[in-house]
């Protein structure tokens, strides 16, 4: 389900009150491939919710410039909700994940192997709730920026 920031911090609380474990993760997913499909598989496996924070049209224009993202938010929001491992997405506009990680209070924040856990945004947050990072390891030569390239190289 898609839910809008301002309604996730109730939903949360009543998933915490059934005793569910929450995995988060985020990133901007413009063009959605098999990385994407077995990097979120990898992360809902790690607990009971899987939530998705994806980042707003504008804040992927001040990340990767004047020519992303390629497909609007609502859309990329829509493929995402289509996969059977995820269970929430939210979006969000600022340039990190850090305010809405603070809201969602995972018990997994789950990032791709091109971070380190020094990396991660938030995970000074999770870990000092007692929660954990974990680093998914990234499929070989699949990356939405490759991708781009590729088709334009093609144009």
């Amino acid at each position: 389900m898609i839910i809008p920031r301002h309604e996730l911090a109730s939903l949360i609380d009543q998933l915490r009150a059934e005793g569910k474990r929450i995995v988060f993760t985020n990133g901007c997913f413009d063009i959605l491939h098999r990385g994407h499909v077995e990097y979120l598989a990898a992360a809902r496996q790690l607990g009971d919710v899987l939530i998705v924070g994806l980042n707003s049209d504008a804040s992927i224009r001040r990340l990767k410039g004047p020519d992303r993202p390629i497909n609007p938010q609502d859309d990329r929001a829509a493929v995402l909700d289509g996969l059977r491992s995820v269970d929430i997405v939210t979006i969000f506009e600022e340039d990190t994940p850090a305010q809405l990680i603070a809201i969602v209070e995972p018990d997994v924040l789950v990032k791709g192997g091109d971070y380190t856990e020094a990396t991660v945004v938030g995970a000074d947050v999770v870990r000092a709730r007692g929660g954990r990072v974990v680093i998914v390891p990234l499929l070989e030569d699949r990356s939405t920026s490759a991708l781009i390239a590729r088709i334009r190289a093609m144009a």
